[in-house]
């Protein structure tokens, strides 16, 4: 792990360090997935003010107390981050300092773009020596030639003595995805197809411990619907107006 030593006493706040890289995301999905988790987390832990879900924000891990400008900084497309205040201040926070958080990100995310940028090798190091407990990447391109033919659409490693370690999935009852465990998050994250804001491809979501999936807005509408529609079939069955109740 990483650690920032002692010695340091003025070291860059957020403020002073730049809020994002400049590089642009090259393809939607980098977007979506991310903030698709986020908006679950605020259905699932809606009560909790103890995380912070960080969506295309940098982890700032290393200061440079000379030019804070460059303080060694990597941004994974999600992380989540337990035991911190979920907002900081009416603007929210410009980036995850850990210097000022003291808190590592429990869990990381990356998901693969069109170009390779180092999510299986470079990127798992830094992760690793870090001491991020879980990794996740998400990839489109899994099964094809070369550096994705051997790997998963979603693979989820675990720190283990140091080392990251592949996390054995749970397939679904309904055989159109997958489920990963993680006990210290009380979440599980998986994959399966399914149709989002008209979207019909394969998508990530939270599952819980009996790797049931947690709904979106839309799906707990929609579901909402169909029982009061059920409800108002009944009643008409039995000779009642649910328009007159």
């Amino acid at each position: 792990m990483i650690t920032v030593s002692s010695e340091y006493r003025q070291l860059p706040t957020a403020e002073e360090l730049p809020d994002s890289d400049e590089t642009p995301v090259d393809n939607e999905l980098q977007n979506d997935i991310p903030n698709m988790l986020l908006n679950l987390l605020r259905s699932i832990w809606g009560d909790r003010q103890d995380w912070f879900w960080g969506v295309d924000m940098g982890i700032y891990y290393e200061p440079n107390i000379e030019e804070p400008e460059k303080s060694k900084v990597i941004v994974p497309d999600g992380f989540l981050a337990l035991g911190v205040p979920r907002r900081i201040d009416e603007n929210g926070r410009l980036s995850y300092v850990l210097w000022q958080e003291k808190v590592l990100p429990v869990l990381v995310l990356e998901v693969i773009s069109k170009k390779y940028n180092g999510e299986y090798d470079r990127k798992l190091q830094l992760y690793q020596d870090l001491g991020m407990l879980y990794y996740a990447i998400y990839n489109t391109s899994s099964g094809r030639r070369g550096i994705y033919k051997k790997h998963e659409s979603l693979e989820v490693y675990k720190l283990i003595d140091g080392k990251y370690e592949l996390m054995p999935s749970v397939t679904l009852l309904s055989e159109v995805g997958k489920v990963v465990w993680m006990p210290e998050i009380g979440l599980g994250l998986g994959c399966e197809r399914s149709i989002s804001a008209d979207w019909d491809r394969e998508w990530l979501y939270w599952y819980d411990r009996d790797c049931v999936r947690y709904l979106t807005a839309e799906e707990r509408v929609e579901h909402e619907r169909q029982q009061k529609e059920k409800l108002a079939n009944y009643l008409r069955s039995i000779g009642i107006d649910p328009d007159q109740i």
